[in-house]
């Protein structure tokens, strides 16, 4: 009988670590960093149709049109795969051409108020339009894309935003990104002429950054063990953590020191920093944050531009840091859900495997250029694998 006494205790130890091995502290941040923690979707103040149900369905039609590229082969959705948590598992991604940096995955896009690894959008909808003129991505311009909207979705354009303008005798090919050519032709365009084309190009990023808005994260193992937490019950079924799953959660938020910015519900700060990431071989350099102050100052649609609808609110835009080594090779952190299934990391795809990158913060490298935030965390083999254990739990 006294045998048989030890069965549950064993049992208990076989489904997963007592939730009571972690402190208070602990909890409290587990509680933090939970879906049940993450506020309602913000409101874009640059954007009247953001929470335009209308605007987000059309939306959803544009990001799987692949007529919105030069070739007509590449859509939004080339890059940003539904099932890949709206990424592409390429170290670089790949439109018509070759880009210089990682997809990012689209789950909670619209918590963030900036947007691409450096930052060089305020706005999702100003995001959106980037990558249609971009000769390695869409390669699309301004007019040809007026005149696909009027000729595919005129009266859903119109029962959005209103009627079209008039496109008689507008160039089939020009914009300000365009070629040679197509620059030629937008330079040679009445200047009210291309407000107009600008409008209808305006609405378009509208459109899909109403839709992207609707993509967020999706509960996962580690919701459903800090849900268990919050209740003062005893995780159980997938919910129950192991031990190394434990260690590595207490790694996480102690130790390893991963939550000063890997932090809040969707495991990220929205900063930007130097964390020592090598340079990608045979790239261009890339100075990251540094780079983009100018961009998205420079940009017509940010949210302080003609086409926001903000009226001056635009705090994030007002009020960033522009100047400081700081800024140097500064990437935004990216979130941490679902990042088990998603290698390779970094901007630009350089560190293959989660292995690699706990390596990386263990080793400190120095920073290619500016000054690392970085302080080296010696890990055991133990602690990698724990850690690595951990991460596996926010996989949807």
């Amino acid at each position: 009988m006294r045998r048989l006494a030890w069965v549950p205790l064993i049992l208990a130890l076989l489904a997963g670590c007592n939730p009571s091995s972690l402190t208070d502290e602990e909890k409290r941040v587990v509680a933090s960093l939970s879906l049940a923690a993450l506020p309602p979707v913000p409101d874009d103040p640059s954007n009247r149709f953001a929470a335009s149900r209308a605007a987000a369905a059309f939306g959803a039609t544009l990001f799987f049109d692949t007529d919105l590229s030069a070739n007509g082969e590449v859509a939004c959705a080339t890059c940003h795969k539904v099932d890949r948590q709206f990424q592409d598992d390429l170290p670089l991604a790949k439109g018509i051409g070759t880009t210089d940096r990682r997809t990012m995955p689209l789950a909670g896009v619209a918590w963030s108020p900036w947007q691409f690894w450096d930052g060089r959008r305020d706005s999702l909808w100003s995001q959106a339009l980037t990558p249609l003129e971009d000769a390695r991505e869409h390669g699309a311009d301004r007019t040809m894309l007026a005149q696909l909207l009027a000729r595919k979705f005129g009266d859903r354009y119109a029962s959005i935003f209103g009627p079209l303008p008039d496109l008689s005798g507008l160039p089939e090919h020009a914009g300000p990104r365009s070629d040679a050519a197509g620059q030629a032709a937008w330079a040679a365009m009445d200047e009210g002429r291309r407000r107009e084309i600008d409008t209808v190009f305006v609405n378009l990023g509208k459109a899909i950054a109403a839709f992207e808005r609707s993509i967020v994260p999706t509960q996962t193992r580690f919701d459903r063990f800090a849900s268990a937490l919050a209740k003062d019950e005893e995780p159980q079924g997938d919910a129950a953590f192991s031990d190394l799953e434990v260690e590595g959660l207490k790694l996480f938020v102690g130790k390893g020191q991963c939550v000063n910015c890997h932090n809040g519900p969707r495991f990220t700060d929205d900063h930007f920093h130097n964390t020592g990431v090598p340079a990608a071989p045979g790239l261009p350099p890339d100075r990251g944050r540094a780079q983009a102050v100018a961009q998205f100052d420079a940009d017509p649609f940010n949210c302080l531009g003609p086409y926001s609808d903000a009226a001056g609110k635009c705090d994030e835009l007002k009020f960033a840091l522009r100047d400081g080594e700081e800024l140097v090779r500064a990437f935004k952190t990216p979130s941490l859900r679902g990042v088990a299934s998603r290698p390779p990391y970094m901007h630009s795809g350089q560190i293959p495997t989660l292995q690699g990158v706990i390596d990386h913060y263990s080793h400190a490298p120095a920073a290619p250029e500016g000054h690392s935030e970085v302080q080296a965390v010696i890990f055991t083999d133990r602690g990698r694998a724990a850690l690595i254990a951990f991460l596996k739990t926010l996989d949807p």
